[in-house]
């Protein structure tokens, strides 16, 4: 299937639904009512579904593993696509006229890596109830709820809403996984994209650290709106702190230990007391699994580091550049570009009395 060319992107449509199919129609019909022309959309299914629609000719239907979650569903229908742009919208949430337009117009910028669209509400459209979420330094996720709570770099509007360019930045923010726009390259393809490590809930802040290591930032569209679906539960229990545990140790490359161990201190004591009665041993033994798991933390902190070198060597090479670029040395005399100037004009006549000019060390 061709698939839309947007300012010369390509974009493809990924509906992940692990079981709701009442859900997954209602998101069907939002997209197929609103998609841009020619686009690619496939569905990533974790339950059986008939197409009672028979809709196989305009979408593309893949099945994930059985017995998957969210994570396995976005994992198989990206792999599924093709364009330059992955547009993820998971079973319950719903596209709206031209929600896709302004997001995929942001990856014009080679340095944009996800833009994050905003959730409004079914029953009051003007009324934001999602922009993301954030990622703190004692290892919580942070469901935003509106533009610019994510961090002081993430205000005004348009372009400037951007976070963790070149360097991460904290705390760092990134598109939920149920709703996001993601250059292909850095979810598609082996070895990319989304991790079961943390589970379905801390996936797409897992993902968002990746992307601050990488150098790319995110953007936050207010321009690209969908309706929120339901807000899913909260992991409780021996989950919680096995996956909330793994989160912190898989995300401290490039940050201070002692700082981050602090924080992360206080969160576990956050913890434990909303998981007060029941919860609290459970979590608690989760979380002490979670520690222990020390190959996989090593090797997650390889990969990060990994990023953050090859985004330093990048940014060396840019100075040298720059460097090289800012002095051109001719007969002798040493000219500074540095600060650009309204108008060009003619060379200054020097005065009589004034000393030579020397080349530059």
């Amino acid at each position: 299937m061709s698939h839309v060319m947007l300012r010369g992107l390509t974009l493809s449509i990924v509906i992940p639904t692990p079981g709701d199919t009442v859900a997954l129609e209602e998101t069907l019909l939002s997209v197929l009512e609103n998609r841009p022309e020619g686009c690619e959309v496939v569905v990533a299914l974790g339950c059986e579904y008939g197409d009672p629609w028979n809709l196989a000719e305009e979408v593309r239907f893949v099945r994930a593993p059985a017995g998957a979650g969210l994570v396995d569903c976005v994992t198989a229908g990206v792999q599924a696509t093709t364009g330059d742009v992955v547009h993820l919208l998971a079973a319950g949430w719903k596209a709206t006229p031209g929600w896709a337009d302004a997001a995929v117009a942001r990856f014009e910028d080679a340095n944009t890596g996800a833009v994050i669209p905003l959730g409004v509400d079914g029953a009051t459209p003007d009324r934001v109830v999602s922009a993301g979420v954030k990622y703190k330094r004692g290892g919580r996720r942070v469901a935003l709820t509106r533009p610019g709570m994510g961090t002081t770099a993430a205000v005004g509007s348009g372009a400037d809403r951007r976070v963790g360019a070149r360097r991460p930045q904290w705390p760092v923010v990134g598109p939920r996984i149920e709703a996001g726009f993601w250059r292909a390259d850095l979810v598609r393809g082996a070895g990319a994209g989304f991790s079961v490590a943390c589970g379905d809930r801390l996936a797409d802040v897992d993902m968002a650290v990746e992307l601050a290591t990488r150098g790319v930032s995110t953007v936050v569209e207010e321009g690209s709106r969908v309706v929120a679906g339901v807000e899913p539960a909260w992991e409780r229990g021996f989950r919680a702190g096995l996956h909330g545990e793994r989160l912190f140790w898989r995300s401290l490359a490039g940050r201070s230990f002692l700082p981050s161990f602090l924080l992360h201190v206080i969160e576990v004591i956050r913890h434990t007391v909303v998981s007060a009665p029941l919860g609290t041993v459970p979590m608690l033994l989760g979380r002490v699994v979670g520690a222990c798991q020390l190959v996989s933390h090593a090797r997650r902190r390889r990969q990060l580091t990994g990023y953050l070198a090859t985004d330093a060597v990048m940014d060396t090479s840019t100075d040298t550049v720059t460097a090289d670029a800012a002095t051109t040395d001719t007969d002798g005399t040493t000219i500074r570009i540095d600060d650009g100037q309204e108008v060009l004009s003619g060379p200054r006549r020097r005065p009589r009395d004034a000393e030579p000019l020397r080349k530059s060390a």
